[in-house]
């Protein structure tokens, strides 16, 4: 009798360890899917990766990925509910916030904003670039580095004639075509135009700055926390590829995703990528200031406010 009540108890500890992983697989399948928009820069390499190589699908995550030009396109998606989250910048955080619209930083970025003079220009300093034409976008992360550089250079933006072109790829080709002094622009468009001749005066690395982010509406947050924290694991796996993998085993694949012109192949420079990660309180604090200084917030947003620590693992 015992022999049958021990076999029994067998049998049914196999029916539950087989119910709970049936519903494990279950949970894992009926993920939902996460929206993002990305921007052509070296921001968006990990979500293409992952992409690519199914490490969104072994985290049973669907992320369709959405390709924008210009950072208000960009936002205007986001806040118009068709995106969950994006790659985008502290200051576009700030922004909508203060238009009512809640949104949270999840993780800093590896992107890189460099000031580049044209290839016909004798500025060989930012200096020189007084009462020159330089192209931005306006109250993005562009403006803002390029604002910072200046001060670096002991200049203020009334020092040059600031050209709002909101879109990358015509910020480069007008560069590039001598009808402006200077710009300031991402990687992979800023190593493009100095392998065409235009001259590097300053970028956010040399001044140790990083407001690049991505982000997540707070419905996203609070609907989707699970599904977002699968998309960061399928992200640190394409870290890890980027980081250990040649340049040539992936830069065709990143070239035809990511909506770089061709010249990027050779030209681009591919950063040593960190895993997701919550930006520096520096970080978030001088461009809060910033934004107050140049009166384009009246809130003066704590690191608290912008950020938040639940999504990481």
């Amino acid at each position: 009798m015992k022999k049958i009540i021990a076999g029994m108890l067998i049998v049914m500890l196999a029916f539950a360890a087989s119910g709970c992983q049936t519903q494990s697989t279950d949970k894992k399948g009926a993920l939902q899917e996460i929206t993002i928009g990305l921007m052509p820069d070296v921001d968006s390499m990990p979500f293409i990766i992952a992409q690519e190589k199914g490490y969104f699908k072994e985290e049973g995550i669907n992320v369709n990925i959405q390709q924008f030009k210009s950072a208000m396109d960009r936002d205007s998606a986001l806040q118009s509910g068709n995106l969950d989250g994006a790659i985008s910048d502290l200051l576009a955080v700030a922004f909508a916030k203060a238009g009512g619209f809640d949104v949270k930083v999840t993780s800093f970025t590896d992107g890189s904003y460099k000031l580049i003079a044209g290839a016909n220009e004798t500025a060989a300093s930012v200096a020189a670039l007084q009462g020159q034409d330089v192209a931005v976008s306006k109250n993005t992360i562009i403006e803002y580095v390029t604002d910072q550089i200046l001060a670096a250079n002991h200049m203020t933006d009334s020092d040059i004639n600031k050209v709002v072109i909101p879109q990358i790829p015509t910020r480069l080709e007008m560069l590039q075509n001598g009808k402006l002094a200077a710009a300031t622009l991402p990687e992979p468009m800023a190593s493009i135009a100095i392998q065409n001749g235009c001259k590097l005066l300053s970028s956010s690395d040399q001044l140790a700055i990083n407001p690049g982010v991505i982000l997540f509406t707070n419905k996203a947050i609070e609907g989707k926390k699970t599904e977002i924290q699968a998309m960061y694991r399928a992200y640190n796996k394409a870290v890890a590829y980027l980081n250990t993998q040649a340049r040539e085993n992936y830069i065709d694949l990143l070239i035809e995703k990511g909506g770089f012109p061709s010249a990027a192949k050779d030209a681009l420079l591919i950063p040593t990528y960190r895993e997701a990660a919550l930006p520096a309180e520096k970080d978030v604090v001088d461009c809060i200031q910033w934004l107050n200084h140049k009166d384009l917030i009246k809130q003066s947003y704590t690191y608290q406010d912008i950020v938040t620590d639940i999504l990481v693992q």
